[in-house]
């Protein structure tokens, strides 16, 4: 008796089967509102922004015969002299990727110390006052803003051709990306587990040392490898304004037409960029590793 009597009535389900059915057809209706819209978002801005799939479907075969262009002709029979002839400048063009390399580790080590600096401040949790935080904020802000090409045509214009231009772009943009991205790692530690560092009498600067900086090392750590891998690129590209670096060689060839020289400067790229991204993943994994085990 009791046991059927707790058991819910035919009414009773009937009415809780046909709420769910209810609300999963407006959640149908409302995912199909959202596509509808982003459809209708999508071709507003291609209309606006002039895209054209007539033009897109007409520029595909130049596309096509411009990278037929940039290919080697080899052939098995002569593949070491084919090679020879396709790589002919292969010391100079390794030279300059060594220094675009170089160029995004000195930018990223500078723009890693700037934003290590400023994230405290401009991290809600962790910043003195208001103003210190808003100040810090806007200040990244507009380092992150301002795109690395024209921070580069700005060097280029103050220092002159060549890397140091490229170091400076790639630098603030850097620490304007980072910076957000550690303060926001700051914000994910909680006051509580701050208070016993506060309770044993330590000072703004011991708090940030011995109760932020130990959890949020690891996250800066990913963070830093990631944009060294982002930078090897974004230095490949500023050489195209004269900030030094592959780019600046590889903005010759195609300005001059010398098709071959094209792919040939991308494959090594390409294999460089390849090599970074392996070495960085290694190294991500040995140091963060190192540091969870602790």
């Amino acid at each position: 008796m009791t046991s059927s009597a707790a058991q819910p009535s035919g009414d009773a389900v009937a009415m809780v089967e046909a709420r769910r059915a209810e609300l999963r057809a407006a959640k149908r209706r409302q995912s199909l509102l959202l596509l509808v819209v982003l459809a209708v978002a999508v071709l507003v801005a291609g209309h606006l922004g002039e895209v054209s799939w007539q033009k897109f479907v007409d520029g595909l075969p130049r596309f096509g015969r411009y990278i037929m262009r940039t290919m080697p002709q080899l052939s098995l029979e002569s593949f070491g002299a084919d090679m020879s002839r396709w790589m002919w400048n292969f010391r100079v063009w390794v030279g300059l990727l060594v220094d675009t390399v170089l160029i995004a580790f000195v930018a990223t080590t500078l723009g890693v110390a700037g934003a290590f600096a400023l994230c405290f401040a401009a991290s809600d949790n962790l910043a003195p006052n208001s103003i210190v935080y808003h100040a810090a904020r806007r200040t990244l802000e507009v380092l992150r803003t301002v795109p690395e090409l024209v921070f580069a045509l700005l060097f280029v214009f103050a220092f002159g051709l060549g890397a140091m231009a490229g170091v400076l772009a790639i630098a603030l943009h850097t620490m304007g990306v980072l910076g957000k991205l550690f303060s926001e790692i700051n914000e994910t530690v909680s006051d509580r587990a701050l208070e016993g560092v506060v309770a044993a009498g330590a000072a703004r600067g011991q708090v940030i040392r011995y109760g932020v900086v130990p959890r949020v090392l690891p996250g800066f750590i990913s963070y830093t490898l990631l944009r060294f891998e982002i930078n090897v690129r974004s230095a490949s590209v500023i050489g195209f304004v004269g900030a030094g670096g592959i780019g600046q060689e590889l903005m010759f060839v195609i300005n001059q037409f010398i098709y071959r020289d094209i792919s040939a400067i991308l494959l090594l790229l390409i294999i460089t960029v390849a090599l970074v991204d392996i070495l960085s993943e290694w190294l991500r994994h040995r140091i963060i590793g190192g540091e969870l085990q602790r």
